[in-house]
């Protein structure tokens, strides 16, 4: 598990230095996502690397967490269930959760992936589960690199979410009370000089950057503002409603509301 938690470890701090450079009324700015301000994605950030430390180290006290913690996401309360389990607010909270994902960062490294590990909804993998706070931080991270007018340079760790975003294909369908196709169509993704690709091309065909595939895939942008080609009903349809994230069915953004602010 080391390169996993060392990419989590990146993404974390990545998004660190971007809000440390800037003054503390920075965490009052309100995001394009969902109105949430810039404190509001920290917080989720800290609570559910938290509960995803407790998962491995307390059994017991996420058992007792998980019910009031997860029925936030379940209900649409998120922010008020998530305020009323951590208080902290301003640099206070910023230090907390930097000092919860170093040590994760440097704990979770000696994992065995194969660990396996209770969650909101059935049992995962350690590996799975740093996959998925990969794709917490860098995906909630996009909400506060757009608010401060900032584009980022895709990484390697993108993969990471790309594979997320491959396999909940039938999660996506399920959530949204759809029957799952019997194959995946077609996904081929470049990411700098390195191009990779799944599933089977008679059913239609995904192609593009892999950030742009992860973006949709985290609901971070509209599949009508990224630059990938949908050919086929299985795989337009897939892109419609993709969601790679637990809780019930969240809709994607819609056309031209998540976008990199303008600045100066």
């Amino acid at each position: 598990m080391k390169q996993e938690a060392l990419d989590f470890l990146q993404e974390a701090r990545a998004l660190h230095r971007l809000i440390a450079a800037r003054p503390t009324t920075f965490l009052n700015e309100a995001t394009l996502f969902k109105g949430w301000t810039v404190e509001e994605i920290v917080r989720h950030l800290h609570v559910w690397n938290v509960m995803a430390d407790l998962s491995r180290t307390d059994p017991e006290a996420f058992a007792a967490r998980i019910g009031h913690v997860g029925a936030g996401i379940m209900s649409g309360t998120t922010r008020q269930v998530e305020r009323q389990v951590c208080t902290l607010h301003g640099r206070p909270l910023i230090v907390a959760w930097q000092d919860r994902y170093e040590r994760m960062g440097a704990e979770w490294a000696l994992v065995d992936p194969r660990l396996r590990l209770k969650w909101v909804g059935p049992d995962l993998s350690a590996r799975t589960s740093m996959f998925a706070s990969i794709m917490e931080v860098w995906a909630h991270g996009q909400a506060v690199f757009d608010i401060a007018g900032v584009s980022r340079s895709p990484t390697p760790r993108l993969w990471h979410i790309v594979a997320l975003g491959l396999n909940t294909f039938g999660w996506s369908h399920q959530v949204n009370g759809h029957d799952v196709p019997p194959a995946m169509p077609l996904v081929r993704l470049t990411l700098g000089q390195e191009v990779r690709e799944w599933g089977d091309r008679t059913v239609g065909r995904i192609e593009g950057p892999a950030e742009a595939f992860a973006q949709v895939v985290t609901q971070t942008r509209s599949i009508a503002d990224v630059p990938l080609t949908v050919t086929g009903d299985v795989a337009r349809q897939w892109m419609q409603m993709a969601q790679c994230f637990a809780g019930p069915r969240n809709a994607p953004p819609s056309a031209g509301t998540r976008h990199i602010a303008q600045t100066g």
